[in-house]
């Protein structure tokens, strides 16, 4: 059988992915990057915004429309909020909310009467991440949240927090790494809240990954501030744990995190962000924040990007608020119309790409290495373009020849000239 895998959202529901696609692949299926020829098609949805719900709508609707005839199944966080409604959407086959998600290959193959095949079929098969035109593995390391930000729908549809035994973990990334997977990103729903359950924790686990693993790159995903303990950074001198953390700020009005029901003021994020690039060279900061959010004033909004600028982000993600039923700041007050989100996103786009530029050009000039990743369409010339990551996160273009490959290679790279959202590389000669 041949199975196509979907994802919207969060790097969490893209680990998930990668789960199943070994899963599948071990019970004897093949994964396709091409919807059309599959047999089976499995979308991971997401509920983070109004404007995340209503692509999974639309993407389970385009899904079926390409391939009327493939069993599609459903699961994600769009899914374990609407499941009467997403059940009910054309051309579902089967919904499995979050809490069923460890089982869903064993659930998908029995309940729409799939068999499976001996190990032994399986063996020559391509690694399920390449299979999917991935390079990066992200590995789910916990899921739920024991917090309850008032804009967050995410805790209503993950749950309580649970953690992965550090030993699962282990094994699986020294099984990543002898497939050829060069990077692993740890991921969760509240990473930080990472062995709460298992009497350990977060900086337990990334002692332990790279003592008993030799992948070369260890890279961690986004993470609240709050969770930092005070030698988390000494963490950073193994060159194999990427030198970039993303941290979610959301606001930088303290009056507004409040609100939020934050728990990191703006001082203890500076305090946060020198103390990592003090310790760690070239240290890439980014972050998320929310825009408009229920009666943000002026004088708030201009703190905020006052904060901002000061922090000085390498990247940010940027959110116009929306209301999610069933959060506690969808009942504030003082909902702001969308005339001045949009001009508030504005804003803040114009410095993000400002701050952006900075970082970037103080990037340039050095030799960083990339891992380089997918390589573009050849050009009339035979040349190609192929995109990858430094260490830093930062993303780097580089223009070769179609005859040469360097796709899933760590390559000695200079970083040459900025464009809008990437820097252009050329190869080191060894």
């Amino acid at each position: 059988m041949l199975v196509h895998l979907k994802t919207l959202g969060c790097r969490l529901n893209e680990a998930e992915l990668e789960t199943w696609a070994q899963a599948f692949q071990h019970a004897g299926h093949q994964i396709t990057r091409n919807a059309t020829e599959a047999q089976l098609i499995i979308l991971n949805s997401c509920a983070v915004t109004n404007e995340a719900e209503r692509k999974s709508r639309q993407l389970i609707r385009r899904l079926h429309r390409k391939n009327p005839t493939a069993k599609l199944v459903v699961s994600g966080c769009y899914a374990s909020l609407n499941t009467d409604k997403v059940a009910a959407q054309l051309g579902v086959d089967l919904v499995i909310g979050n809490q069923e998600k460890s089982q869903l290959v064993p659930q998908v193959l029995h309940n729409l009467n799939f068999s499976s095949m001996p190990i032994a079929a399986t063996e020559s098969k391509e690694p399920a991440l390449f299979s999917r035109g991935r390079q990066r593995a992200f590995v789910k390391v916990q899921d739920g949240c024991r917090y309850k930000c008032s804009f967050c729908i995410v805790t209503v549809a993950r749950g309580d927090e649970t953690s992965r035994a550090i030993s699962t973990i282990i094994n699986e990334i020294n099984l990543l790494y002898s497939q050829g997977i060069q990077e692993v990103i740890l991921t969760g729903v509240h990473l930080g809240g990472y062995g709460n359950d298992l009497q350990t924790n977060l900086y337990e686990l990334i002692q332990n990954i790279l003592a008993e693993t030799t992948v070369p790159r260890l890279r961690l995903g986004s993470l609240e501030p709050w969770d930092l303990p005070a030698n988390f950074f000494s963490l950073f001198q193994n060159p194999r744990l990427m030198p970039h953390l993303h941290l979610p700020l959301q606001s930088g009005s303290d009056s507004v995190l409040k609100r939020m029901a934050r728990r990191c003021k703006t001082a203890e994020f500076a305090q946060i962000a020198t103390q990592a690039r003090a310790q760690i060279p070239n240290f890439n900061l980014t972050s998320d924040i929310i825009v408009g959010f229920p009666d943000e004033t002026e004088a708030e909004w201009q703190q905020s990007l006052e904060f901002i600028q000061q922090i000085g982000f390498g990247k940010l993600h940027i959110f116009s608020y929306s209301a999610r039923e069933g959060t506690a700041a969808a009942k504030f007050p003082n909902q702001l119309p969308n005339a001045i989100k949009k001009q508030r996103s504005q804003e803040l786009h114009t410095l993000a790409s400002q701050m952006q530029t900075t970082f970037m050009q103080s990037q340039l000039g050095q030799q960083q290495n990339v891992l380089w990743e997918t390589q573009a369409e050849f050009n009339p010339d035979k040349s190609q373009q192929v995109f990858g990551y430094t260490e830093h996160y930062l993303k780097v273009a580089l223009e070769i020849h179609a005859d040469t490959q360097v796709e899933n290679q760590i390559l000695a790279t200079k970083l040459i000239s900025s464009q809008q959202d990437y820097v252009l590389g050329k190869l080191v000669a060894k």
